[in-house]
């Protein structure tokens, strides 16, 4: 059933209002106690914006309070909506800036939200000014915005945006051509590009302005790595061996009885809120969290047969905990047309969790799961710990690629092959809106429980032509592939198939005939092994 607990035990929120003599300390236990009991009842209400004529690859909450949330997608529109609307609700778009020449793939604010960036399929990283808006009302300006700054740095597409914790005008972009380039828009043009030899499919500046020289990067052949500014960009003289490596996580798969591994394909990742854990999706394989000076995985997002499925469109996870000091969730869209809600436990929690097993005694029956990590075919294997869906989300009749967990409300945005964005909110066991401001403001009503299934006729009002004929053409695709084996498609047979994995050094040109990855100057031939560097 749609958006309710698929764990049998839960409580009822308890909402304690403060009494006197109490202490802050005490008021504030209180508060955090409540709302994570609200959390425990998932988010049953949804309502939808409609605004996209085509898929919407990519949604995005301003920083800080989140008060708007920007999305984009095939249809080349990028809206801000306002979620401080007072007014009958979030309807309408407050703001739309255009520009994208192809489907948009990814949008990010920067740390002020003095700037939006977005990126897709054309190659090009656009800056919307955001300043130039009336400043107690960020998007309010009636009318279309058109780019004030194009970046013609790659030459595939746009697969990332991140921007740093602080600084406004810096921020990474990952793209299909290998490359990795740090922008600092304060300068005539970027200085700072990596070179790598597979395509890079996610990256993310580590969210502590106190570690934020750091960044972890993903590729197509399944390479997750934790990189350092300072090692990976500047003058070859400064550069360490390896593209800045300084942690490669581990994500290589064994199966028990199978004579080799596999290595997913890595769709994206996420940083929780402190940095201290990594989400990474994987093609033909389940959500798999990381700690931050850890290589090999805490928790694994499982689920029960024929539910959740990652097979044939990129995926977007992310961390929450709204009204926490912490993110305690991971949401995650599916196959299935629906998204998954897990609780997180703490890193410490989960390593406790986890099992290491020697090869042989795996091979014998040790451990109980049929599949683990491992890094080399007889090497030993990591069993992380299972973490089972709390709840799920409804509200969508296709895949759902994206979700972002808003930073302070109880509302879960998602999105993926329909024309519309889907607003989950919070609300109590007893029928009540225990979401109350949010979902009353937003006008939501509970989601319906029936899932449309793959093939079947869509019908409701308002369809569009269009939107109806992707839903028809992943259908297809999902018959097609949806049942994926990851050590059919992704086998690993050896260290030789990690040739593809190593970050180039030679010279190569970009658009602007810039040297983008110079030749270490001592030449020395510096593997990519992880390397000893202090994290803080």
């Amino acid at each position: 059933m749609n958006n309710h607990k698929l764990t049998s035990q839960r409580r009822r929120p308890r909402f304690l209002l403060p009494q006197p003599g109490r202490s802050h300390v005490q008021a504030h236990a209180a508060r955090l106690e409540a709302v994570q009991d609200l959390l425990n009842l998932g988010f049953p209400y949804s309502c939808t914006l409609r605004a996209h004529h085509s898929c919407v690859n990519a949604l995005a909450f301003s920083s800080g309070d989140g008060r708007f949330l920007a999305s984009g997608g095939d249809d080349l529109a990028i809206h801000l909506w306002d979620l401080h609307e007072q007014n009958a609700g979030v309807r309408t778009p407050s703001s739309s800036f255009h520009g994208p020449r192809q489907n948009i793939f990814v949008l990010s604010f920067s740390a002020q939200n003095r700037f939006l960036y977005s990126g897709g399929v054309d190659d090009t990283v656009l800056k919307y000014d955001l300043t130039t808006q009336v400043p107690e009302r960020l998007g309010a300006a009636q009318g279309h915005r058109y780019p004030d700054e194009r970046f013609h740095d790659h030459s595939d597409s746009i697969r990332a945006i991140s921007t740093h914790a602080t600084q406004d005008d810096i921020f990474l972009t990952g793209s299909e051509d290998g490359r990795i380039i740090l922008h600092d828009t304060r300068l005539p043009r970027p200085q700072n590009t990596l070179q790598l030899a597979s395509e890079v499919t996610g990256l993310q500046f580590h969210p502590d302005a106190g570690m934020a020289h750091l960044f972890a990067t993903s590729d197509n052949k399944g390479r997750v790595c934790l990189r350092d500014t300072r090692m990976a960009f500047g003058p070859a003289i400064q550069r360490a061996g390896g593209g800045g490596v300084v942690l490669e996580w581990h994500t290589r798969l064994a199966r028990r009885g199978v004579g080799h591994l596999a290595a997913p394909e890595t769709s994206s990742l996420v940083w929780n809120r402190d940095g201290t854990m990594l989400g990474v999706t994987m093609l033909h394989y389940y959500p798999t969290l990381y700690g931050l000076e850890d290589p090999d995985p805490l928790a694994v997002c499982t689920a029960p047969p024929n539910t959740y499925a990652n097979s044939c469109t990129m995926k977007h996870g992310s961390f929450g905990g709204p009204g926490l000091d912490t993110d305690v969730l991971y949401v995650a869209g599916s196959d299935d047309f629906r998204a998954y809600v897990w609780d997180v436990p703490s890193v410490e929690a989960l390593k406790v969790r986890r099992e290491v097993v020697p090869y042989d005694e795996w091979e014998a029956g040790a451990g109980g799961a049929d599949e683990a990590f491992a890094q080399q075919s007889t090497s030993a294997r990591y069993l992380p710990a299972q973490l089972s869906p709390s709840s799920h989300l409804g509200g969508h009749a296709s895949i759902v690629n994206t979700v972002v967990v808003h930073p302070r409300m109880m509302l879960v945005a998602t999105a993926g092959i329909e024309c519309g964005v889907v607003l989950h909110g919070a609300g109590s066991e007893s029928g009540g809106v225990g979401g109350g401001p949010v979902v009353e403001q937003m006008g939501m009503e509970r989601t319906g429980e029936r899932t449309r299934r793959v093939g079947e006729a869509v019908v409701w009002e308002g369809e569009e032509g269009e939107e109806r004929d992707a839903i028809g053409f992943f259908d297809e695709l999902l018959i097609a592939e949806g049942q994926t084996d990851v050590f059919v498609a992704r086998k690993w047979r050896g260290e030789d198939e990690d040739d593809d994995h190593m970050d180039s050094e030679e010279e190569e040109d970009d658009d602007e005939g810039q040297d983008c990855s110079e030749e270490s100057e001592d030449g020395d031939g510096d593997s990519d092994d992880e390397m000893e560097v202090d994290l803080y």
